[in-house]
């Protein structure tokens, strides 16, 4: 079938969901409705026709828009519709829309295929006397209609149905081809006869999404021809509420999913650290924000906890979010010190504009020195949670948010003992229109500690529960900022698992290093891996001390895996190539490929490191 008028030219937008399957017919009333529009009856002003007064069917006409008109999504206004039309204009209403409902200028998808959205059926105090015989009976014209009506139907082009969709206006359903649309539409085989059915189409800004079907009952007054201009103002308006609603579900889920997508699908595993995290759109007030948080492997075991939070409510907001969030982990791949990141970011910031302001908070956590370093870029300070149940504010210099420009940032170390856990959050999770941050804060730190009184003494609450609990301080209610919550809980690297040299850049080095290697395995008794380990440290080490001008540094630490690490003052990253059967050199790296579980290579602010895990012998 074809749409009645050409789609007007309008910005593209993307698909929408179809609707859900559902066997049952939707209902409109679940309970008795206010009485906001009494039934219109005859008054002592002029009639039109001995029916219902013009001065009724305005008045009628304007509360039934405006109650249609306040619905924001598409369920609120097919309510609103069904509700404004029954009982005062009609017994019972059908509203078929399209599946899928296009949105904006897209082009709907063929064939023409109608589902049954929502249905007001009879209120029960006309199921008496012979309305109720007949649905005891289970017959009569208009039980037949609402009990074999059709949930889904595809609409054939050259079909009544599709002749009355394109004609656009509402119709009677006395003549033969209104006739037969309704028996299309509905499937009842004994539609209701003199006027007492309205077939109305809902036309939007471009194109027919749908249709209404109104229904009186034999006792009650047929329509009249007025009432096909009641019924055109009620289609027309809930068409355009349609419209609206779909262009404002569109608009907020590609606002979100840029918000989602710009956000980290999963948390890194990263040794001596556990994570966790949550984020919480604003509610419909404010759907998009900018707020984001990321956990970033750095070298030498360390990771970057990071949480920022743009400034505005837009998907303006959400799109600077992602630049800066990848600003970030390109600035922590480089290895910077934190107060440089910050003063990169803010660099980039203004670039971006003169009004792009964020706050942001980045750290540093060293599970081997048990050690956090961190500047602030004007964000509310993170919580120390430790394993007493004690808490403390993480004292950092606020400085000036991101975007200010000139700003010299201040960097601060802090103590990570082992069990304790850091808590970074954005200012929607302390802040609100009852309570300034520091109230929120202090809240925050009361339900830290009121968590970790129900874990047993010295041990450490549940990760992934404790962030749960952390978001009840919200509270229900409006949220007019999204949040964003940073859970890091400090495992560390103790003393005895690790084992470190420094090696002068010459050949006689590699002896050293697989010393190294044979004590630390003995005594870590993992003596299965001794061969291993030192044919793959020699290999990396070999190559260190031919290009290095500095000493080169050895580490080994055992966790989960057995990792080494060798660090030098050469830049350039060792690149995987296939060696030659006459060359000598070049399989090093192969063999690290080979027999270790993984490996990589980092830069560093100084050189690179180049590191291998291998796995721990099943005991």
């Amino acid at each position: 079938m074809t749409d009645p008028t050409p789609p007007q030219p309008a910005a593209r937008t993307a698909d929408v969901t179809a609707f859900a399957e559902t066997s049952a017919l939707p209902h409109a009333r679940s309970e008795p409705d206010s009485v906001e529009h009494p039934p219109v009856r005859p008054t002592t002003g002029e009639a039109l026709n001995g029916g219902m007064p013009e001065t009724d069917r305005l008045r009628f006409v304007g509360a039934a828009t405006r109650r249609i008109a306040r619905g924001i999504d598409l369920d609120e206004i097919v309510l609103g519709l069904c509700r404004a039309a029954v009982p005062t204009f009609s017994d019972a209403i059908l509203v078929y829309l399209r599946d899928p409902l296009p949105v904006g200028d897209e082009q709907p998808v063929t064939p023409w295929v109608l589902r049954l959205r929502r249905t007001d059926r009879i209120p029960e105090a006309l199921t008496l006397g012979t309305l109720g015989d007949l649905r005891a009976e289970g017959s009569g014209p208009l039980q037949a209609l609402l009990a074999d009506a059709s949930p889904r139907l595809e609409v054939r082009g050259n079909g009544p149905l599709a002749e009355v969709l394109r004609g656009v206006r509402p119709v009677f359903t006395e003549s033969q081809v209104p006739r037969a649309a309704l028996r299309e539409l509905t499937g009842a085989a004994y539609p209701p006869e003199d006027h007492r059915a309205i077939v109305a189409p809902l036309r939007g800004r471009r194109r027919v999404i749908g249709a209404a079907v109104f229904l009186r009952e034999p006792h009650r007054e047929p329509f009249e021809h007025e009432d096909l201009q009641v019924a055109q103002q009620l289609a027309t308006h809930s068409a355009l509420g349609v419209d609206k609603a779909m262009l404002y579900g569109r608009e907020a889920s590609i606002a979100d999913e840029l918000q989602r997508t710009m956000l980290p699908d999963d948390l890194p595993q990263v040794t001596g650290v556990r994570l966790a995290s949550r984020y919480l759109p604003a509610a419909q007030s404010a759907r998009v924000g900018g707020d984001w948080y990321d956990a970033i492997p750095l070298p030498g075991s360390r990771v970057a906890l990071v949480v920022g939070d743009v400034m505005g409510h837009s998907t303006t907001s959400a799109a600077i979010m992602g630049q800066l969030r990848t600003t970030v982990q390109t600035l922590a791949g480089l290895d910077l010190p934190p107060q440089e990141v910050l003063h990169h970011l803010d660099e980039q910031a203004q670039r971006l504009g003169t009004d792009r302001m964020a706050t942001c908070l980045y750290a540093v956590y060293d599970p081997v020195e048990h050690r956090i370093t961190a500047a602030n870029a004007g964000h509310p300070p993170p919580v120390l949670l430790h394993t007493d149940g004690s808490t403390e504010l993480v004292d950092l210099p606020p400085n000036a948010p991101i975007g200010v420009g000139g700003v010299d940032f201040e960097t601060v170390e802090v103590a990570a003992p082992a069990g304790a856990t850091l808590v970074l959050y954005t200012d929607g999770l302390v802040e609100s229109r009852t309570r300034d941050v520091w109230t929120g804060v202090e809240h925050l730190r009361e339900k830290l500690s009121e968590v970790s009184r129900l874990t047993r003494p010295d041990a450490a609450a549940p990760l992934e529960p404790l962030c749960d609990e952390v978001l009840d301080i919200v509270g229900p209610g409006d949220r007019d900022d999204d949040i964003a919550l940073l859970a890091a809980r400090f495992e560390g690297i103790a003393p005895d698992n690790v084992a470190y040299c420094r090696l002068d850049p010459r050949a006689e080095s590699v002896r050293e290093a697989r010393r190294l290697v044979r004590e630390s395995l003995t005594r870590w008794e993992l003596r299965e891996l001794e061969d291993s380990v030192e044919l793959l440290v020699s290999e990396v080490v070999t190559n260190a001390v031919r290009y290095a001008e500095r000493p080169v540094s050895v580490r080994l630490l055992r966790t989960d895996a057995l990792r080494c690490e060798v660090g030098d003052d050469v830049p350039q990253l060792p690149r995987l190539r296939q060696a030659g059967p006459a060359d000598e050199g070049g399989r090093g790296l192969y063999l690290v490929q080979r027999l270790a579980r993984e490996w990589g290579a980092t830069r560093l602010s100084t050189g690179k490191l180049v590191w291998f895990e291998m796995a721990l012998p099943s005991s």
